[in-house]
């Protein structure tokens, strides 16, 4: 049997049973939810039983005693997989070390997310919470999408953060970049920042660099010691930066995150070690667009919503990477757009093999004897 002492159907996920016998565990959402055929019952029963209150080997035998018909090793082998299944969790797996009484209650609807989400076996959502307070991200341009995933991590509880731009407050920004206020114009925006994530959670490390980013010893820098980089840079040179971040995070062995909006539409990229770069996202794109003059990509056009949406999308995708409760494997494009919903965007191409930051031909990592 696995190792669960008390197993106990998530709160998230309890079950119900259609007239056919069939089970909806996990409730409605795609992603999570699932359907199990259970004519003779065996599941159904299994996890009633699974309330918290008995161990896992007297939830087999109860099966056994009520339906003569299964053998220890088939009783015993229905409950290891609904064990596996991430709808289970352990009721008496203590609370990380890492979080005390106070983190608890703060970050209790944290908790019950992770819950929810987290579909690995005998996860009981406090483990995500506790790796979030050991990680460590650097946010690279705390403007309109920076500021909000700067605000949304700390927030969230990241242990470090270390916030990079080299520019200071203008009034212009004050549209879209909620931490500032009309105090701050002419500030630095990281000193600004410093302390506006500090109100928000003292719990919270928060370094600072006054310091423009544009080459790679530069971003080596300033992702020393990090767990994930968060892009957002939001200069004319985005392409050229982009470049750097695959090249420099690959060398270092970090994923970094992405984003920008072009008008209405918002995307997000994922990139880290195994699976395509940024820049073999971008060929594979150019490739399949229709030959022509080039789309107008960017530009000025911002409002607080989608520099709020885009910020705060690049948050969760760090945040997964963290916590380890992304499904999708690093190396993809996500986007919407917000004047089109049925407008989905994903987008995943093979690395080539000449990419000197994921493919066949990169360059060797320097190690050290």
């Amino acid at each position: 049997m696995r190792k669960v002492e008390y197993p106990r159907v998530k709160p998230d996920h309890a079950p119900y049973r259609f007239d056919d016998g069939t089970i909806r565990i996990g409730g409605e959402l795609y992603g999570t939810a699932a359907e199990i055929k259970d004519a003779r019952g065996y599941v159904w029963l299994a996890l009633q039983l699974m309330d918290g209150t008995r161990a896992a080997g007297a939830v087999a035998e109860e099966l056994r005693r009520t339906f003569p018909e299964l053998s220890p090793a088939a009783s015993e082998g229905l409950v290891g997989q609904l064990l596996d299944s991430g709808y289970i969790e352990d009721v008496r797996q203590p609370v990380p070390e890492e979080l005390t009484r106070d983190d608890q209650e703060r970050y209790s609807r944290n908790h019950d997310f992770f819950r929810r989400v987290d579909m690995r076996p005998g996860r009981s959502g406090w483990q995500a919470q506790a790796a979030l307070k050991c990680g460590r991200v650097t946010v690279l341009g705390v403007g309109g999408a920076g500021s909000h995933a700067a605000w949304a991590l700390a927030a969230a509880g990241v242990g470090r953060l270390h916030c990079v731009d080299h520019d200071v407050v203008e009034v212009s920004n004050l549209t879209r970049q909620t931490p500032y206020t009309e105090d701050d114009i002419g500030r630095p925006k990281v000193e600004a920042l410093a302390q506006r994530l500090h109100a928000v959670n003292s719990g919270v490390s928060v370094t600072v660099e006054r310091r423009k980013v544009d080459t790679e010893d530069a971003l080596a820098e300033v992702i020393a010691g990090s767990d994930v980089l968060a892009l957002c840079a939001d200069e004319s040179r985005g392409e050229y930066i982009n470049t750097l971040a695959d090249r420099v995070c690959a060398a270092a062995g970090i994923p970094w995150v992405g984003g920008g909006y072009s008008g209405p539409k918002i995307t997000i990229g994922v990139y880290g070690p195994g699976g395509p770069c940024d820049g073999c996202l971008a060929a594979g794109e150019e490739a399949r667009r229709r030959q022509g003059p080039d789309p107008v990509i960017g530009g000025p056009g911002v409002i607080s919503a989608s520099a709020g949406i885009c910020g705060n999308w690049i948050a969760y995708e760090v945040m997964s990477l963290i916590t380890g409760v992304a499904k999708q494997p690093p190396g993809y494009l996500r986007g919407l757009n917000l004047m089109a919903p049925d407008q989905l965007v994903y987008v995943r191409h093979p690395s080539r093999d000449s990419c000197e930051a994921c493919g066949t031909a990169r360059r060797p990592v320097a190690t050290v004897d």
